[in-house]
């Protein structure tokens, strides 16, 4: 094969057309060669093809031995072992490649692939816990890149030894180290994949201490990087990134949506790590008092082997559902998941502190005072570790909620005070408007109400304006009003249908509008205040359906979209997976390491899990439906249109509908109990 020959497709991959690159090497008839297999591997993971990729390097690797070309066989291993360690989290078949590795090139320590191998070894250690272990293979990693001129080992190995001084508590040493490579990363003078890693590890750096500022300075820089130079499933984790922050600053729909789209383009990429994006999308969908659709995500991260905690304990506790969230946050702390990753801390104190800090709460609802004071006291020797101002803060207000209620009613007024003043400084505003809650509690314990009519009203707004208005509701009902607020609901309201109009009255207005498919979903809503609908009852009532089953196709909700969970690549691919499982398990036995061991087991099982899932009877793949989905977009969608027209023309009601509204998987009308609002319909 000419160079002449391969230049359309290495125009094609340097301009970023993977898909067109893989239809020219499509075309190709030549035999397998080295640089072919090379070509195919790059277009197939730019393209998507994660599978691709690793079949590409794996006969490459099987070419070299075939050829005795050992050193070259070793690096298409450690290529085979890199990709498998970035997207599918299973250390297990890493470490089996890796090994087969090692062992083509353990008689030559000074060959270039030592540099490589040590690259990939420190993220297999790192993702495992082992902190000991990351600092020696990063060591050898930036090692072997500035004695060969490797810069990619080299800024890894930096990278990962920064990340370990942080988890040792050797922070502003490690965040010194890390802005360096911010630097270099800026600078423009290393390759995409490289470069996009490294800005999505340095993110998760800063996300493990709190350090948010920063980390959304460099979701930023990544997100002007991404453009037009992400491939892969880059774009994804820079999606993740972005949620996340967005979640913080909020409000959330922007953080729901942005979460959503990270799911849908790591779909293909991730394995064990696909519940990271799903546990943010169910931390979106709790803020956004959207229990239901926050439910779906948290089990289905869950299921994917994820930790989805402390969110779903807190759901559970919004829930009332006290016990449940008790036990699930012991047993977070207890028996943490073993799932290899770097996007959260593997073990210590890092890792503990958001579990404790949703412990205090949990704990105080629950009444174990005990289990409330040894998670602040844990929580603030973590703080006193880290230095880090968002700890500091988690730990002076759990604090604060300890004093009020001890009944100290000027101390939890001082302590709360304060942290409600510094989350309002550190950007997070849902976190200061819940305080702001606890802070009107302490006034109206105190006999103030008026500071605590005052802090529960800038709480109340501030959900509002996050588009959070059912945590609004649940603050009134947790900070009851006094005597002198006045009923609202006793004004006459009306929500009916004439002909094809709607007269509507509210707070002594009356409007006419043109009746709407959303018109419809909202008087169903408002004849049951309180009432969660799943989004397929309201699709059934709509239409007159008097109960709810299985969607017909007229509905235009269907609950097959036939798609199958694996296709046949895909199972073979699973297949192949157990099979260097198989082999890291024999190793590890063989050199009695039995924890290696277990965690392959546990990469094993959660193999055999998904092969399961994919495959049915008579080794028949099963497929997966979309229909739920597609009705809450369309029913959100009318639903919202109807709002926006009410709100244009009766402007009060459009203001009340906006905080009472909830959508999502379940929608629900939830007006202040305090002041009822009868609808006639």
């Amino acid at each position: 094969m000419t160079a002449t020959e391969l230049s359309p497709v290495r125009a094609a991959l340097d301009s970023g057309d993977f898909v067109r690159a893989q239809q020219l090497l499509a075309g190709l008839t030549a035999p397998p060669s080295a640089e072919l297999l090379e070509l195919r591997a790059q277009a197939a993971y730019g393209a998507g093809d994660l599978e691709g990729t690793l079949a590409a390097y794996g006969d490459l690797y099987h070419l070299h031995l075939e050829d005795h070309r050992t050193h070259e066989a070793a690096f298409a291993a450690v290529m085979v072992g890199m990709y498998l360690m970035m997207d599918t989290g299973l250390m297990a078949t890493v470490r089996a490649w890796l090994s087969r590795a090692e062992r083509l090139v353990e008689d030559a320590p000074e060959s270039p692939v030592w540099a490589w191998l040590a690259a990939v070894r420190t993220y297999e250690r790192l993702m495992c816990g082992d902190m000991p272990g990351t600092e020696q293979w990063a060591r050898r990693a930036m090692e072997g890149g500035e004695r060969h001129a490797l810069a990619p080992p080299s800024i890894i190995g930096q990278v990962a030894l920064a990340r370990v001084r942080i988890h040792d508590g050797e922070v502003d040493e490690g965040l010194r180290a890390l802005d360096d490579v911010a630097v270099e990363l800026s600078s423009g003078n290393l390759d995409p994949l490289t470069t996009g890693q490294m800005w999505c590890e340095l993110i998760c750096a800063m996300q493990w201490i709190g350090q948010h500022d920063r980390a959304e300075e460099w979701t930023e820089a990544m997100e002007r990087w991404r453009q037009g130079a992400a491939f892969g499933g880059l774009h994804g984790r820079c999606r993740v990134h972005q949620a996340e922050i967005m979640r913080l600053r909020g409000p959330c729909d922007s953080a729901e949506q942005e979460a959503l789209l990270a799911c849908e383009e790591l779909r293909p990429w991730m394995r064990r790590e696909f519940g990271w994006p799903l546990t943010e999308l169910g931390n979106a969908r709790l803020r956004k008092g959207d229990f239901a659709g926050a439910e779906d995500a948290f089990l289905a991260a869950h299921q994917n082997a994820w930790l989805p905690q402390p969110g779903l304990a807190l759901l559970r506790l919004a829930q009332g559902r006290v016990d449940d969230a008790f036990s699930m946050i012991e047993s977070a702390l207890e028996f943490p998941f073993d799932v290899p990753s770097k996007e959260r801390p593997p073990t210590g104190g890092l890792r503990r502190a958001p579990l404790r800090e949703a412990q205090v709460v949990i704990a105080l609802a629950a009444g174990d005072d005990n289990a409330a004071r040894d998670a602040a006291a844990d929580l603030a020797e973590i703080a006193r570790t880290y230095q880090s101002r968002t700890l500091h803060n988690s730990a002076l207000a759990a604090k604060g909620r300890l004093a009020l209620h001890d009944g100290l009613g000027g101390e939890a007024i001082r302590l709360l005070s304060e942290a409600v003043m510094e989350w309002i400084s550190l950007r997070m505003p849902f976190e200061a408007a819940t305080l702001r809650v606890e802070l009107a509690a302490a006034h109206r314990a105190a006999g103030d109400d008026r500071s605590a009519e005052l802090e529960l009203d800038a709480a109340c707004r501030a959900f509002e304006e996050l588009n959070a208005g059912h945590w609004a509701n649940l603050a009134r009902e947790q900070v009851p009003a006094t005597p002198s607020r006045q009923d609202a609901g006793s004004e006459p309201c009306v929500f009916c249908r004439e002909g094809d109009m709607r007269r509507v009255t509210f707070s002594g207005t009356t409007v006419h509008l043109r009746d709407l498919k959303g018109m419809r979903y909202l008087e169903r809503l408002l004849t049951e205040p309180g009432r969660e609908f799943h989004v397929l009852d309201l699709v059934s009532v709509e239409r007159g359906a008097l109960t709810v089953g299985e969607p017909s196709e007229d509905l235009g909700v269907s609950t097959q979209c036939g798609l199958e969970v694996f296709d046949s690549k895909a199972r073979e691919a699973y297949r192949q997976r157990l099979a260097e499982t198989e082999e890291d398990i024999a190793e590890a036995e063989a050199n009695n390491d039995l924890h290696r061991a277990e965690l392959a087991r546990a990469d094993r099982q959660f193999l055999i899990d998904e092969l399961r899932r994919g495959v049915g009877l008579n080794g028949r793949a099963r497929s997966v439906g979309g229909g739920v989905e597609r009705a809450r977009t369309s029913t959100t969608r009318s639903l919202r249109y109807a709002l926006d027209r009410i709100a244009r023309h009766h402007s009060s009601l459009g203001e009340h509908l906006d905080r009472t509204i909830r959508t999502g998987t379940y929608f629900a009308y939830e007006p202040d109990p305090r002041a009822p609002v009868n609808w006639k319909t």
